[in-house]
């Protein structure tokens, strides 16, 4: 019992991780002036458990450290994937630049820190990797201080021990780096006077307002499509991006089909698109004052339900495909997506999860609900296989070199940044390719806290043995610089954003938290204010982020040595 409570071994270490975990995350239930820390108390319980001299095999606590920051960063890609290109095209260009700043600014205070106080360059590398929480970047210039060294005449061992200077600095800067940008991120929200809530709403409401669907209530008007089919309509006019839900002749209220005549006065129920609002004017004729429940006063035969896809086989299926109006009698008008209804087009790709709202006979609905699925068990069965291969490829295309002239260590995204961006492609594209990338929102979520709370418990625990005496042996300006490094380039940038780009309180969190390559912090804003847009905007930066960050550790480096 002696070895498992303060031994060294596999058990003891299990122990340990489970300790500061549960440890952290109770105490990150508790708020101070409604602001907490959440999960990161789970770093400063590993720091102060490792301080006290509690140790860890280092084989296991680096793939525990490794393996839970691949859970994290992968869970995050498969929930952002679906919107991430719509982010970017809408912004993404804009939160890189601002990136890309963030990461400039830091070099630029680690080079100055460096003249002014005389500390040695190769070391402030270590402290701006442990102030920017960047681990690939440390492993990168303390790879690089080595080739270069031995390429100089040092020994492999000489220049290995140096090296370690870097690992001292950053677990000293880390803790710093995880309080400073959550420092800067409460105090900038108190500066300039953010209401989060609101600010959640304002994004709710403009965020993908091209793609979720409108109910409009209109009157047939125009000339050029009088006694004509619908289907006939369509094709003349390339008219798309709308379904006609249902027509009103007179009294009798009509479920429109292809062949279906429309005449001078005929009234349409459609569901459509924001953007499309003004052709449907055009098309159709004006909207008129009516209301969804005048329909359902007279179509006492038709009814209005929601079923969800539940079988697999249906992924990458386009809606035009399965046929629902001529095979089922049943109209899909909307399609809802992770809380966001979009409009049922024909070449929309189904994926499974997706909720059919739909209109018809009971009958025919409940006949559509068996073909599509529709049983919440199949939804609760876990889908491991794209999870675990997409973390096979993610590996494999992190550990891609790309080699720069000069640079003699190839840059590479590493175990966090290619799980990441596979992640992102497989959310995105996997369901045009029949792959089933469904995952259940607690599922999810279970996963990503998992993981970070596997990363969080290991750096600390990995850090903890040598905080104290690196700050007493005079790393304690370390603390300084790296609150520097931290906190100077994140003032900029965070006003830069604010005021100049005029970019949401969420949206600068995430590129905060992703220049950064800061999970941490994610995770404290996602808890803190309730939201998980600082997702898609943490993953639009951090590839980009993280290349960066690894390849001006590496040109510091070489600039130390010129």
């Amino acid at each position: 019992m002696h070895d498992l409570f303060f031994g060294y071994g596999v058990a003891h270490t299990i122990l340990l991780l489970a300790f500061v975990i549960g440890i952290g995350l109770y105490l990150g239930r508790f708020k101070f002036k409604g602001i907490s820390l959440g999960s990161t108390w789970i770093l400063f319980t590993g720091i102060l458990m490792g301080h006290l001299g509690f140790q860890a095999d280092l084989d296991v606590l680096h793939f525990v450290k490794e393996f839970g920051l691949i859970l994290f960063v992968f869970s995050i890609g498969l929930q952002v994937g679906p919107g991430f290109f719509h982010s970017f095209k809408s912004g993404g260009v804009k939160m890189n630049l601002l990136a890309v700043m963030n990461v400039l600014l830091a070099v630029v205070v680690t080079y100055v820190i460096s003249l002014v106080s005389g500390e040695d360059l190769p070391t402030m590398v270590g402290v701006m990797s442990g102030a920017v929480t960047n681990t690939p970047g440390l492993g990168a210039a303390q790879q690089t201080f080595i080739d270069v060294s031995v390429a100089g005449g040092s020994s492999a061992l000489a220049a290995g021990k140096a090296a370690g200077d870097l690992a001292s600095g950053y677990a000293v800067a880390y803790p710093i780096g995880v309080i400073g940008v959550i420092a800067v991120i409460v105090a900038f929200k108190a500066i300039f006077g953010i209401d989060h809530k609101k600010e959640l709403q304002e994004l709710e409401n403009r965020d993908n307002q091209t793609e979720k669907a409108r109910r409009m209530h209109v009157q047939v008007q125009n000339p050029a499509i009088f006694g004509k089919k619908i289907s006939e309509i369509i094709r003349e006019f390339g008219a798309e991006g709308f379904v006609i839900s249902r027509l009103m002749k007179g009294d009798e209220i009509l479920f429109p089909s292809g062949d279906t005549v429309l005449n001078e006065g005929d009234k349409l129920l459609l569901v459509t698109t924001p953007s499309q609002v003004e052709k449907i004017h055009i098309l159709f004729g004006q909207e008129i004052p009516m209301h969804v429940e005048d329909w359902r006063g007279r179509d006492h035969h038709m009814v209005t339900r929601r079923i969800t896809v539940t079988k697999s086989e249906l992924t990458g299926k386009k809606l035009k495909e399965l046929q629902f109006r001529g095979a089922y009698g049943v109209s899909v008008t909307r399609v809802i997506r992770a809380g966001v209804e979009l409009v049922a087009s024909p070449n929309l790709f189904l994926q499974m999860g997706d909720g059919l709202m739909c209109v018809g006979t009971e009958a025919n609905i409940e006949h559509l609900a068996q073909r599509v699925g529709n049983s919440n068990d199949a939804l609760n069965k876990p889908n491991l296989v794209p999870i675990f291969l997409g973390i096979v490829i993610g590996i494999i295309f992190g550990s891609i070199p790309i080699r720069f002239p000069g640079i003699p260590q190839a840059i590479k995204l590493g175990l966090a940044g290619g799980p990441l961006i596979i992640a992102i492609l497989l959310g995105h594209f996997g369901p045009k390719h029949k792959i089933t990338t469904y995952t259940t929102t607690s599922a999810n979520l279970m996963i990503r806290e998992i993981g970070i709370s596997l990363f969080l418990a290991a750096v600390g625990i990995g850090a903890g043995g040598t905080f104290w005496s690196s700050i007493v042996g005079g790393g304690y300006w370390w603390i300084l610089y790296g609150a520097l490094i931290t906190i100077v380039p994140l003032c900029i940038t965070f006003i830069v954003a604010r005021a100049v780009c005029h970019l949401n309180f969420y949206q600068i969190c995430g590129i905060i938290s992703g220049s950064c390559t800061n999970p941490p912090v994610l995770a404290f804003a996602q808890g803190m204010y309730g939201s998980d847009y600082t997702s898609v905007n943490y993953a639009t930066v951090y590839p980009l982020s993280m290349f960066m960050r690894v390849l001006v550790a590496q040109v510091l480096i070489l600039i130390a040595f010129a």
